[in-house]
């Protein structure tokens, strides 16, 4: 699939069917989050991949909720070690939330091309989480997606117009 219509085609899906991932399509959304650039080349990262019917329900709770999440094949849960990771970002911030962010996001478009939802979950419990999947210190939890086949093809909600998001040269 054509890289611009894979970024276009990239939907929050929130109803998945009761079909199994193929292994080898999991393989593929993993390896993009492998492939990711990281701070220093750090690559501190660990994805969680969850199955288990009771793991994904749990979860749903420290989701505040989001009873779609447990309706998805599989759950991942990207989580970086915020002291392996590069420490001088930007002179004032460690890399551990771009670096896990950067690779969830090159799991969710490696996920349209193979015909797979995801939703990224921004709205969780750290503390939830952690002691859901035993996620150890000093991991830091950077969001949760289901995946899976979608049930509908998700809801465009719009976007900008890039006029209103550009500066040229300066601010």
């Amino acid at each position: 699939m054509e890289f611009y219509r894979v970024v276009q085609e990239r939907r929050s899906i929130r109803s998945y069917l009761p079909t199994k991932v193929a292994d080898d399509k999991l393989v593929r959304v993993l390896t993009a989050g492998q492939l990711a650039p990281s701070g220093k080349n750090a690559q501190a990262w660990k994805f969680i991949v969850s199955r288990e019917a009771e793991l994904k329900a749990a979860l749903v709770g420290a989701c505040k909720g989001q009873k779609f999440i447990a309706e998805a094949d599989i759950v991942l849960t990207v989580c970086v070690d915020q002291t392996a990771c590069y420490q001088d970002h930007g002179a004032y911030m460690t890399s551990f939330a771009v670096d896990g962010a950067i690779a969830m996001q090159q799991m969710m478009l490696a996920a349209v091309v193979e015909g797979l939802g995801t939703c990224w979950i921004g709205a969780f419990s750290e503390e939830g989480v952690r002691e859901i999947l035993n996620v150890p210190e000093p991991y830091r939890i950077i969001g949760l997606t289901p995946l899976g086949y979608p049930a509908n093809a998700g809801k465009d909600r719009g976007r900008k117009e890039l006029a209103q998001l550009i500066k040229w040269e300066k601010w």
